[in-house]
């Protein structure tokens, strides 16, 4: 090409033949047939791409389409090149050539030069401009992710809290109940009890059964109120404290009855009471151990769904990040939510940034509890898909309307009320899906059904399609 060409451009008025040359020394004329795909959306600009004839189709997938987001179809028009001014630029769109043509491109290093020695005050006010967006944009999506924390902090402490609430009440009542229990053992002491007597009471004692199911509540009642009755009958003063423990562990009339023929005379109160406190310990015991593993459980899941412990990219369970962020996410699934899963055994690990998905997967599950308000059904899916994996989060709220539907993933786009969303959710999640993995989200929306679904490679090196 010569000097000549490019003024030929409208673009290039105002350039003298000195600086054509050297923005001719540093860049190159290509040719490209329909259909080439010259560069992609997410990828970074590394190159300024100027047309000098032909037709370029900008395309973006927009949902579960790929859409076409503008055209450069006159000479001058151009793409690319933010890298020159934005050290984190990325193509915005992915150029495919819609007839043959022309390009002249140069390399943004290049361009960058020659801007600072051409234009060095525009070169200021451009930097100016980039940075000025950069900075809030990010403090948007920072706000953002603080409230998001700030809510996942709020429902985890809730959570939390409750085991914890109980195992300090189990804890409290336990100290009374051995301490009745030590005073029962103490009265037994002094009292006339032979050791046959007492060894035939704790085999009593060991004999019982829990029942194999809960008793029915009226039932329950029954049973202590006769055990209340023939408690008190045998001068038993505690009795109808210890009935309802007694009734809970499976114990009748009947099995009292063998007990007042072993243990005689004033004995008989204090060595109930001591079978009654051994089996509220025990009841005890087992609400602490649970509610502790219950807070253990939150813990990992935690650890699970932050990966604080573990490298940024590694090998991850899809499932694993998907059940830990259903247990940050738990406060919001009351009432009539609940959950249906449908995970694919033969669904691989896949090499990704695990704490990044947990993001995309927390934005996602929240967007679409959201969208059910309290009643519905939330669906979890991952299956293969050929050479990806493809994950689904289906709800059965309202759905999208198609015009929402083909905006959902632009920044700053919300449906929410003031307050509720600054809409940059699901253009966080793109940004995982897309430029953090290589893959690709879309949405399917009906009333009734809707499913945001996520196709993430398993080669990385693996193009992206539409599952």
């Amino acid at each position: 090409m010569r000097a000549s060409d490019l003024h030929a451009v409208g673009l290039f008025d105002g350039l003298t033949d000195q600086q054509l040359e050297q923005l001719l020394a540093v860049g190159v004329e290509l040719r490209f047939e329909a259909g080439q795909e010259l560069f992609r959306h997410g990828d970074p600009a590394d190159f300024w791409w100027v047309l000098l004839d032909g037709a370029i189709e900008l395309v973006r997938r927009t949902a579960q389409d790929e859409s076409v987001v503008g055209q450069m179809a006159s000479p001058g028009r151009w793409a690319g090149g933010f890298r020159a001014w934005d050290a984190r630029g990325v193509y915005l769109a992915t150029g495919r050539a819609r007839t043959a043509g022309r390009l002249f491109r140069v390399a943004a290093t290049d361009l960058r030069a020659l801007t600072e020695s051409w234009f060095p005050f525009g070169m200021h006010i451009i930097e100016g401009l980039f940075g000025t967006a950069r900075s809030i944009e990010s403090a948007v999506r920072q706000r953002d992710a603080l409230v998001t924390l700030g809510t996942l902090a709020a429902g985890l402490a809730h959570e939390i809290n409750n085991p914890a609430a109980a195992a300090a009440r189990a804890v409290a009542a336990l100290k009374d109940t051995c301490d009745t229990l030590l005073s029962s053992l103490r009265q037994l002491a002094d009292g006339d009890l032979a050791a046959d007597q007492f060894r035939a009471l704790d085999q009593l004692r060991v004999e019982v059964a829990a029942p194999s199911a809960p008793l029915d509540p009226l039932d329950l009642s029954d049973l202590q109120e006769d055990l209340g009755s023939w408690l008190t009958g045998h001068g038993v003063s505690q009795g109808w404290s210890i009935a309802p423990v007694l009734a809970k562990a499976g114990i009748d009339v009947a099995w009292c009855e063998r007990v007042a023929d072993v243990v005689t005379g004033p004995a008989l109160a204090p060595a109930l009471v001591w079978v009654a406190s051994t089996f509220a310990a025990t009841d005890l015991l087992g609400v602490v151990s649970s509610s502790t593993r219950r807070v253990s459980e939150l813990v990992g899941a935690v650890r699970s769904y932050s990966q604080l412990d573990r490298a940024s990219m590694q090998d991850t369970d899809l499932v694993e990040g998907l059940e830990s962020t259903l247990v940050m996410l738990g406060h919001k699934m009351r009432g009539g939510l609940r959950v249906e899963r449908r995970f694919g055994q033969e669904v691989p690990r896949i090499s990704a940034y695990a704490g990044e998905l947990n993001q995309a997967w927390t934005n996602l599950i929240d967007n679409a509890l959201d969208a059910m308000d309290g009643a519905g059904t939330l669906r979890l899916t991952t299956r293969l898909d050929g050479d990806a994996v493809v994950v689904e989060v289906g709800d059965t709220g309202p759905g999208m309307p198609p015009e929402v539907r083909a905006r959902a993933f632009e920044a700053f786009f919300t449906t929410k009320d003031v307050g509720k969303g600054t809409g940059l959710g699901l253009d966080i999640v793109r940004r995982i899906i897309e430029e953090r993995h290589g893959g690709t989200i879309g949405i399917d929306s009906r009333p009734g059904d809707t499913v945001v679904w996520v196709r993430l490679p398993i080669d990385r090196g693996s193009s992206p399609a539409r599952p």
